[in-house]
C-alpha cells in the first residue's frame, strides 16, 4: 500500500469514525452561542482545505521537499498516532464529549488519562495529526494548513475554557489550569 493511501486511510477513517460516533453523548444542558464560533471554525475549515492535496495540484503547487518511502510511511504512522491519541481523549471523555462547546449533564472536569497530559489532548492529536501530514505533503498550502489548522483548534480551545470557566466554575477550572498545560505536553 502507498504512503498516500495511508494518509487516505487515516484520515476518511477519522472523518467516519469521528461522525459515527457522534451520536454517542449525554443531553446538552447549554450550548455557545453561535456567534462565538465562527472564527474558530473558519480557520479550521481553511486550514483542512489547504490540507487536501487537491488544493496544491489545482494551484499546480510543488513539493518544496522530498520525504521519500520510508520518512512517508513513517509520517503516515505518526499522523495516525496523532489520531489515535485524539480518539483516546474522546473515548476517555465518554459521553461528555460534544464537537461543539456545550455543557452536557452531570459535566465535570477531567483530569486523568490524555486530559493529565493536556487539557485539550483532542485538538494536539489533529494538530500533531496535521503536522505530519503536512511535512509529507511538503507543499507551500500544507504548510499553511498547519497554521490555519493550529490557530482555529488554539481558538476553540481558549474559547472553551472561558465557557468552562463560567458553566464549572472558575475556582475548579482554575486549578486544572495551573496543573495541566492547554496543547503541548510537559510544558
Amino acid at each position: 500500500m502507498s504512503p498516500s493511501a495511508l494518509f487516505a486511510i487515516d484520515w476518511i477513517g477519522w472523518i467516519v469514525t469521528w461522525t459515527a460516533a457522534s451520536f454517542w453523548s449525554d443531553r446538552t444542558e447549554k450550548r455557545l452561542a453561535t456567534r462565538e464560533v465562527w472564527a474558530y471554525r473558519t480557520f479550521t475549515l481553511i486550514g483542512l482545505v489547504l490540507l487536501s492535496h487537491f488544493t496544491a495540484r489545482a494551484l499546480g503547487l510543488r513539493r518544496m521537499w522530498h520525504v521519500g518511502y520510508n520518512g512517508a510511511y513513517l509520517l503516515a504512522g505518526l499522523t495516525f498516532a496523532g489520531i489515535l491519541f485524539a480518539w483516546w481523549a474522546r473515548i476517555h471523555l465518554g459521553r461528555l464529549w460534544s464537537g461543539a462547546i456545550t455543557r452536557k449533564e452531570g459535566h465535570r472536569v477531567v483530569d486523568s488519562g490524555p486530559y493529565g497530559l493536556v487539557r485539550h489532548p483532542i485538538y494536539t492529536g489533529l494538530i500533531a495529526a496535521t503536522v505530519t501530514t503536512a511535512a509529507a505533503s511538503a507543499t507551500p498550502t500544507a504548510i499553511l494548513a498547519v497554521m490555519f489548522v493550529t490557530l482555529g483548534l488554539w481558538l476553540k480551545a481558549r474559547t472553551e475554557e472561558r465557557f468552562l470557566s463560567t458553566e464549572l466554575g472558575p475556582d475548579a477550572y482554575a486549578a486544572y489550569q495551573r496543573r495541566v498545560p492547554m496543547l503541548v505536553p510537559f510544558t
